[in-house]
């Protein structure tokens, strides 16, 4: 019988060993937090050169990681570049070329349009090894309700399914896409205080509620898209910035930083901080509508010049990755999921491939990053190689330029170089033959137009680039 007792004990105490051991290990693996703004500026974050604006927490993420100089979104626009960033792949394989609107293509059902539910996203991926998945914030990837975040591998949604809404609340009847969602269920817009600052608590409350297990996070803010609504707390800081609308947009972006700061700290506070990889990026260029400043950079959001796909990108991760990197590597969000698997030492899902490149190791060497990269929006097109960069746009003249010597292309050198065009060109021809036809029609009825317009080398300056949104 004293045998007996002892060797239960033997065999619970292991139990409990084995037990330890997986809590342990689960702890070890890394959380991911991947965090998006909407339409910023490339040059209105302090660490890419920002003088306007107070952004200590997003700087402090590039002086504890490593800040890419030459990152890109796959797409201009909010939706699509999303679509590449959540699937890791061009989203023009699988129709996804436009922002959602109402115009199906032949063949497309309007039910349909949205991100194509047999494609998997990161959040599938990490569910797949075993991770928890909380996406809080802007969705935007289809309205119908097999698009819902809760459906595509996620398993939490706090946010709104459009692509915009009021940062206070609605007064009124709500529209659906505009609908603040606590995973199927409606927060009242009572709730609501300020939206940055309600969507950062939900955040900050799925840090604590699973500091214990390996998570997920995919916080898209709407800041600093329009409406531009600063906060009511904003103060005087920005009184001597002239331009209203542009004094409205400094607000609405420290305040994104500020927000970022506690979550930040919720994770130091949880004891989870030193093992969690932050990956900041922004989804496209600044907007012509809501006084958002790309610097140097020529164009804005929707368009194929630097300033509508080059973005800020930023990675840390304490436990594993250098201080104070910058990365010279060509790089894109479609990288982020092939990043968060390998950081996790993750399986793929069989069936299921990916276009981009992890980033782990891209602060080492410049090919590190991808030897090509495409863009496609309707009747604008365009290549990144190397240095060259090459721009294609229906009947337009094609541009050609060398940003190593000339970041703010000015200078067409199409014609002094024939070979590389060609040779650009067959890429691009490659490269499409691979691709989907859009399955929708961008929401814009004069994009066309406004495509070959701001893309012309006579529309110089930013009152210019504004007048073709």
């Amino acid at each position: 019988m004293i045998y007996r007792i002892t060797f239960f004990r033997i065999l619970i105490l292991l139990s409990v060993l084995s037990l330890v051991k997986i809590s342990v290990f689960a702890q070890q693996r890394p959380n991911v937090i991947v965090i998006l703004s909407d339409d910023g500026g490339y040059d209105d974050f302090g660490c890419y050169g920002g003088k306007e604006v107070h952004t200590p927490h997003i700087d402090e993420l590039a002086k504890q990681g490593i800040r890419f100089q030459c990152a890109y979104a796959s797409a201009s626009v909010c939706a699509p570049s999303r679509a590449g960033l959540l699937t890791g792949r061009y989203q023009q394989r699988f129709g996804f070329e436009h922002n959602i609107s109402k115009r199906p293509t032949t063949g497309t059902a309007l039910e349909n349009i949205g991100m194509d539910t047999s494609v998997a996203t990161v959040a599938d991926f990490m569910r797949y090894n075993g991770y928890k998945t909380v996406a809080i914030g802007k969705w935007h990837q289809g309205d119908s309700p097999q698009f819902h975040p809760l459906k595509r591998g996620f398993d939490h949604f706090y946010g709104f399914i459009g692509g915009d809404r009021s940062y206070f609340p609605i007064h009124g009847k709500v529209k659906p896409t505009q609908m603040l969602m606590d995973d199927d269920q409606v927060v009242p817009e009572d709730a609501i205080r300020y939206l940055t600052e309600t969507l950062t608590d939900k955040a900050i409350s799925y840090v604590h509620r699973y500091r214990q297990q390996p998570f997920f996070m995919y916080l898209a803010f709407n800041a600093v898209h329009t409406p531009v609504e600063p906060p009511l707390t904003q103060g005087n800081k920005y009184a001597h910035v002239t331009d209203p609308l542009r004094r409205a947009y400094l607000a609405m972006l420290e305040n994104m930083d500020s927000n970022i700061g506690r979550l930040i700290q919720q994770l130091k506070n949880d004891g989870l901080y030193e093992n969690t990889l932050i990956i900041f990026m922004n989804d496209n260029g600044a907007a012509t509508n809501n006084g958002a400043d790309n610097g140097q950079l020529r164009g804005l959001k929707g368009s194929k010049w630097e300033g509508g796909i080059r973005v800020p990108m930023i990675m840390q991760w304490p436990a594993q990755l250098p201080k104070g990197k910058v990365a010279n590597a060509m790089v894109s969000g479609m990288d982020i999921l092939p990043t968060s698997l390998d950081a996790i030492q993750g399986k793929s899902i069989p069936g299921q491939q990916v276009d981009g490149l992890s980033l782990l190791s891209s602060y080492k060497t410049v090919k590190k990053g991808h030897d090509y990269l495409f863009w496609r929006r309707g009747v604008a097109k365009a290549v990144r190689h190397a240095e060259w960069k090459l721009i294609v746009v229906k009947d337009d003249p094609i541009l050609l330029f060398n940003l190593k010597n000339d970041l703010k292309e000015q200078h067409n050198l199409a014609e002094e170089y024939p070979d590389r065009v060609n040779d650009m060109l067959d890429k691009l021809a490659e490269w499409e033959k691979k691709m989907a036809a859009p399955k929708w029609l961008s929401g814009v009825l004069d994009n066309d137009q406004n495509q070959m317009m701001k893309h012309r080398m006579e529309v110089i300056g930013r009152s210019a680039e504004k007048q073709y949104p």
